[in-house]
C-alpha cells in the first residue's frame, strides 16, 4: 500500500562461510504442531576452548527453538549437566525424571587457534533412543551460527519443516518523530544477534529485499524526494543506481534466480511494473494499465509474478506470467489489498489486507482459501522464512508515537512473537538459510 501513497505525494511535489559438516544420520519422522518439553543443558567444553561456550551455546538453542512455538525447552539453567561421552550415550531415566520428552545434547572444541567444532545430538528421551547428529566448525567467533545450525537440525527432525533458524533479517531501523524519521538499513540474526546499519540515514530509504543468495540487496532510496532502486552488496557496503536516469522507479524484488530485478517505474504519468537485468541494461515494461502497477513478486519457479493494482479503482491482487503475459486479479474479500509476496514453497501468497484495520492474510496464487493470520491496528509488509512456515511483517502501534516493530506469525496459527531491535523496525525481509 506504502508503494502508491508514496508514488502520489513524490509526483505531487515532482522517491561466513562454514566448513562441509559431517554427514547428517537422520530418519524423517511426520510434522506435529504439538509443544514438546525439550531439555536443553550446557554443554561440555573442553579446556582449550573458550571458558563458558558450552551454556551460552545452549542458550541459543533454547531460544530459538522457543521461538518456532514448538518447544518448551527446559534449561540451560535450572537442570544439569552432564560429561562430554554422555552426549551421544545420555542417562535417559534422568531426563524422563526431569519432564523432558526430548534432549539436545552436545559438546564444544577447540579444531586449531580460532576455530571451534560444535557436536550436536537428538534424543528421543521417551524412547530412549538418538534420532539425529551432526557437527558443526566454525571460526570461535561465529559459534552464535553453529548454535543456530544446530537448532535448525532439531527443529527439522522434530518438525519435518526445512529450517530456517540461521538466517538473518533485514530491515529500516527508525529513530525520531512520527512524521520526521530517520530510516537506515539494518541488518541482523533472526534472533536480533550480530546487529549493524548499512546505511547512515541521510537519505529515506524503504523496502530492502535480499538476493536469492543473501550477498546482495535491492531498495528504494529518496534523495530530493526522487525514488530510485538501488543495488548494494552486503559484505562491502557499494551500492549503485540499478537504473540510470531521473525516472522514478521503487518496489523492488530479486528474480528467484538472482538475474534479473522486478520494480515499479513512474514514467509519463503512469505507473508500470519493469524487469531489469541485475548486472544492468533496459528496463522491460511489463504491465500497462491505467491504474498504478506496484509491489511485485515472482513465485519461487520464477514463471509468474503477483503484484497489486488500483486499476479496477482500489488496490487489490494480480497474478500475471513473468513475461507480463495473462493478467487476472486474485483477490475479492473486500477491502484493498497490498504488499504481496509469494512463498517459497509457491503454494501461498501473503499480503497486507486493508479494511479498517491492516492484517495479514495468505491465499493461494488462484486467490482461494484466504486466511487472515493477525488482528491489530496496523500490520503490513509481510516476508515469508526460507521455509514457508512462518511470515514477518512490521506491526505500527496507534497513537501519538507511531511505534514499529517487527513481528512473526505461524501460517497455522498462533500468536504473532516480536523480533527484538534496538529502535523501530519495519520493511523487514529474510534472508534465505546462510551456507
Amino acid at each position: 500500500m506504502k508503494h502508491i501513497a508514496l508514488l502520489a505525494v513524490l509526483l505531487a511535489s515532482a522517491a561466513t562461510a562454514q566448513d562441509t559438516p559431517p554427514p547428517l544420520e537422520v530418519n524423517v519422522v511426520g510434522g506435529t504442531n504439538a509443544v514438546t518439553a525439550i531439555a536443553v543443558p550446557a554443554m561440555p567444553t573442553a579446556a582449550d576452548a573458550p571458558a563458558g561456550l558450552g551454556r551460552q551455546v545452549a542458550e541459543v538453542i533454547a531460544s530459538d527453538l522457543r521461538s518456532t512455538g514448538l518447544f518448551t525447552p527446559l534449561g540451560p539453567d535450572g537442570i544439569g549437566t552432564y560429561p562430554r561421552d554422555a552426549a551421544s550415550s545420555p542417562a535417559y531415566a534422568t531426563w524422563r525424571s526431569a519432564g523432558a520428552a526430548q534432549l539436545v545434547a552436545g559438546y564444544i572444541e577447540a579444531n586449531g587457534a580460532d576455530r571451534i567444532t560444535l557436536a550436536c545430538y537428538i534424543h528421543d528421551v521417551a524412547a530412549g533412543r538418538e534420532l539425529a547428529h551432526q557437527g558443526f566448525t566454525v571460526a570461535a567467533t561465529d559459534w552464535r551460527r553453529a548454535a543456530h545450525k544446530c537448532a535448525d537440525t532439531v527443529y527439522s527432525r522434530l518438525s519435518g519443516e526445512t529450517g530456517f533458524l540461521d538466517t538473518r533479517v533485514v530491515y529500516v531501523a527508525e529513530t525520531g518523530p512520527k512524521n520526521n524519521r530517520t530510516k537506515r538499513i539494518a541488518i541482523m540474526d533472526s534472533d536480533g544477534s550480530n546487529h549493524r546499519y548499512l546505511t547512515l540515514g541521510d537519505a529515506t530509504v524503504t523496502t530492502p529485499r535480499f538476493s536469492p543468495s543473501g550477498d546482495k540487496l535491492v531498495y528504494m532510496t529518496a534523495s530530493g524526494r526522487r525514488p530510485r532502486v538501488m543495488l548494494m552488496d552486503v559484505a562491502s557496503g557499494t551500492t549503485h543506481s540499478l537504473v540510470p536516469g531521473l525516472v522514478l522507479t521503487f518496489a523492488p524484488r530479486f528474480s528467484p534466480d538472482g538475474r534479473n530485478v522486478v520494480f515499479s517505474m513512474a514514467k509519463n504519468g503512469r505507473t508500470a511494473i519493469y524487469a531489469i537485468p541485475t548486472a544492468g541494461g533496459t528496463p522491460r515494461r511489463l504491465t500497462d494499465s491505467v491504474g498504478a502497477d506496484t509491489s511485485p513478486s515472482y513465485s519461487p519457479d520464477g514463471s509468474r509474478i503477483v503484484f497489486e493494482s488500483d486499476r479496477g479503482g482500489t488496490q487489490q491482487l494480480y497474478v500475471m506470467n513473468a513475461d507480463g503475459s495473462n493478467q487476472k486479479r486474485i483477490s475479492f474479500g473486500g477491502g484493498r489489498y497490498a504488499s504481496p509476496m509469494w512463498s517459497p514453497r509457491g503454494d501461498l501468497i501473503a499480503f497486507t489486507r486493508i479494511a479498517g484495520n491492516f492484517r495479514i492474510g495468505i491465499m493461494s496464487p488462484s486467490g482461494n482459501g484466504e486466511k487472515i493470520l493477525t488482528d491489530a491496528w496496523q500490520d503490513e509488509e509481510p516476508s515469508w522464512a526460507p521455509n514457508g512456515r512462518f511470515v514477518m511483517f512490521n506491526r505500527i502501534r496507534q497513537g501519538a508515537s507511531g511505534q514499529t516493530s517487527l513481528f512473526a506469525v505461524d501460517i497455522n496459527g498462533g500468536n504473532p512473537r516480536r523480533l527484538p531491535t534496538p529502535q523501530d523496525g519495519s520493511d523487514p525481509s529474510w534472508s534465505p538459510l546462510q551456507r
